[in-house]
């Protein structure tokens, strides 16, 4: 009787949650493992299930790379001290690890990574040439030429590059992204499971409110300074509340990228006060939500309002995501 019931109800489109044993024998999982399926229904004991109606077709990473400016606009060390390029590697190597993680869990969604250098010395690259070529990564330099009579002149050949990479990379997300697009810089650390959470927390709550939105991997220190207002929604395995402030790491979709081309475009023209000015304004207009906690770490100076996220092992992370010569 028991296994005909199992069988009805999931024949009805029901689960069955059996809280003596902790399980769920429609699913055939214990209760504390993803009971999530991609692309077709988001599982969240206790708040039950939401059909998936935004499903997620590919994900374009695009990873914006300088191997030799330290902090760029700031005469400081980063946490740990080293020299720019290991933080670029371990930065790659958190994002390949990260990108493992999702296909394992997510065999069938398509992810392609993009690398747009800031024209790295040879002997970094040949550092980055393991990673790339055994991931199928496409490496493209920085064309400083092609946005000359874009990009206001600046004071230095930095923020004048900075600008460019950027603007670089938003083109290529236009040009090439198919859905998701997750811009992303070589100063962060990744948790592992990065990329499936934000994937996972974004078809679940995309298509609660039925409409695409901005995601930011990190819990920023500076976005708890002004005690604002703020929504709390629940993802795939974390808590995720809505910002109106990112730096230049996030994810957003193809169709929002085209909706507010004029103000990605405009952002890279010149250097702002902040310089994700026009970014910020788009966030008036649609939601933005970063997580509890952080899924990735900014390693930048240890007193920067804009790196460390909070209750987060940084050594740990550091180390695990350390590349074995």
């Amino acid at each position: 009787m028991k296994k005909l019931f199992i069988k009805l109800a999931k024949a009805l489109g029901y689960e069955i949650i059996d809280q003596n044993n902790f399980v769920s024998p429609t699913l055939d999982k214990e209760i504390n493992e993803d009971l999530s399926n991609f692309n077709d229904s988001s599982i969240v004991l206790p708040l039950g299930e939401v059909k998936i109606t935004r499903k997620i077709k590919s994900l374009l990473i695009v990873f914006r790379t300088n191997t030799s400016v330290e902090i760029w606009d700031q005469n400081k060390k980063r946490l740990f001290e080293y020299p720019k390029i290991e933080y670029s590697k371990r930065s790659l190597n958190s994002i390949i690890k990260s990108i493992k993680f999702l296909k394992d869990k997510y065999p069938a969604i398509n992810v392609k990574v993009i690398i747009v250098d800031d024209n790295s010395k040879d002997k970094n690259l040949l550092e980055f040439k393991d990673l790339i070529n055994n991931n199928n990564i496409e490496l493209i330099n920085l064309e400083y030429s092609k946005f000359e009579n874009k990009i206001s002149k600046q004071k230095n050949k930095e923020t004048f590059a900075n600008l460019a990479s950027l603007l670089q990379c938003f083109e290529i997300g236009k040009e090439k992204g198919e859905d998701l697009i997750y811009f992303v810089e070589d100063d962060y650390l990744h948790f592992e499971e990065m990329l499936f959470e934000m994937i996972s927390s974004y078809e679940r709550i995309a298509s609660q409110i039925r409409k695409d939105i901005f995601m930011c991997p990190s819990d920023y220190p500076y976005l708890y300074m002004n005690n604002e207002k703020t929504n709390v929604l629940i993802g795939n395995k974390r808590h995720w509340r809505t910002v109106n402030k990112t730096l230049c790491t996030f994810m957003t979709t193809k169709n929002l990228l085209e909706k507010y081309w004029d103000k990605f475009y405009k952002n890279c023209l010149d250097r702002h006060d902040p310089f994700e000015k026009y970014l910020n304004e788009i966030y008036l207009k649609e939601i933005c939500i970063s997580p509890i906690k952080s899924l990735s770490l900014h390693l930048t100076n240890i007193n920067s309002s804009y790196g460390l996220s909070p209750l987060i092992d940084y050594k740990k992370l550091w180390d695990e995501n350390k590349i074995n010569d």
